[in-house]
């Protein structure tokens, strides 16, 4: 699996920029993150919960000696909650909250594949007005047939995330 953005790819005369994303399964929908935040993927082990946490917060683990939050992406985003199988896995995001680089791990169904995505093939998300929040949708794309959501990582664990992690950890240290 090659981990890396492709600055251009030549097809015949027209010269496009693409970008990899790393997609994963959450019931049944491919969505995907921008191959450059991924630090990592591993199987779903043991997790250290924290007190008054949101529940999309499974907890912590101590990962090479950093401590990394456990985001529930299915929970996060409001899905029916599943037991953990053997195709869940963790993957270790690095972003900006807070204006700072921090490490997450995120809980997925299943990590599916990378893709190479060109510029032009990506669409913005619908606008669904008050009913529906699409704020953490980067952009959409086809792939071979098959609907990708692409998220803006950085924009989902700013959105109450780290304040959560943070406010935690500020309580249990009192």
């Amino acid at each position: 699996m090659e981990l890396a953005q492709t600055d251009s790819h030549f097809d015949g005369e027209n010269k496009t920029n693409t970008s990899q994303y790393l997609t994963f399964m959450l019931d049944g929908e491919e969505y995907g993150v921008d191959i450059l935040k991924v630090q990592g993927i591993q199987g779903y082990g043991k997790v250290t919960p924290l007190p008054r946490t949101p529940k999309f917060i499974r907890g912590v683990v101590n990962l090479r000696g950093a401590i990394v939050p456990i985001v529930d992406l299915r929970c996060r985003f409001g899905m029916e909650e599943i037991a953990i199988s053997p195709t869940t896995v963790v993957i270790v995001v690095k972003v900006v909250a807070n204006g700072k680089d921090r490490t997450v791990g995120l809980v997925v169904d299943a990590v599916s594949e990378v893709h190479d995505v060109a510029d032009e093939d990506l669409k913005p998300a619908p606008d669904f007005g008050k009913s529906a929040n699409s704020a953490y949708i980067e952009a959409l794309a086809t792939i071979n047939e098959r609907m990708l959501i692409l998220l803006n990582i950085d924009h989902l664990i700013n959105s109450g995330v780290m304040d959560a992690v943070e406010s935690s950890n500020d309580e249990v240290a009192e």
